[in-house]
């Protein structure tokens, strides 16, 4: 009986069609050619970076780090979709998912996986970094309060950032608002749930 290949999971790693990494302590140790792809970056420019290169600023890798601490720590595993940056400066929306390797210490040590979602959503308004917070805990379906209490910030103060988002994006109503941030088109919000989500 043939014996099944061994399975080289190095080889596996470096051509996953998804982008992947190795981190301690949020910084890369080891990552695909699709997540180089994705960012612009040279073959061996990311080892040894820290993640912040990948945020569009500093407060945002802070307070993401910040965020993912007591999710991780309680199950052991993150996600999220954000905005980030590419090398050359571009921002692209991105589905972030992370596992801790080390359990109750959620930056000791994880894997994470980055998937480019800018072909069907666009970031098409400049937003400042509070912004971008907001607006990818929106896509989340998250309340202002509830966006207010997770943020640090009053629920007056989300009100705000909710309105000046809703001004960039043209949009009437907050739902109208979540459809531009998420790159759904008017006639697909238009059309029943399910239709909608088999056009997508």
């Amino acid at each position: 009986m043939r014996q099944p290949a061994a399975i080289d999971f190095e080889i596996i790693f470096k051509h996953a069609p998804i982008g992947m990494c190795v981190s301690e302590k949020r910084v890369i140790q080891a990552c695909n050619q699709a997540l180089i792809r994705m960012f612009g970056y040279g073959p061996t420019d990311l080892i040894g970076k820290s993640f912040s290169v990948l945020y569009p600023s500093t407060d945002e890798y802070e307070r993401t780090g910040a965020r993912i601490v007591p999710i991780m720590n309680a199950c052991g595993h993150y996600s999220d979709e954000r905005i980030m940056k590419r090398a050359n400066g571009e921002m692209f929306w991105c589905h972030v998912t992370g596992s801790a390797l080390i359990k109750d210490d959620a930056h000791a040590a994880g894997i994470w996986t980055f998937e480019d979602l800018s072909a069907r959503r666009p970031v098409t308004a400049e937003l400042t970094a509070r912004e971008r917070e907001i607006a990818a805990l929106l896509v989340e379906g998250k309340t202002s309060k509830l966006i207010a209490r997770q943020i640090g910030l009053s629920p007056r103060t989300v009100e705000m950032h909710r309105a000046k988002l809703m001004r960039k994006f043209a949009a009437a109503t907050s739902s109208e608002l979540v459809n531009r941030l998420l790159g759904v088109t008017k006639q697909a919000a238009d059309l029943p749930r399910t239709e909608a989500t088999i056009s997508r």
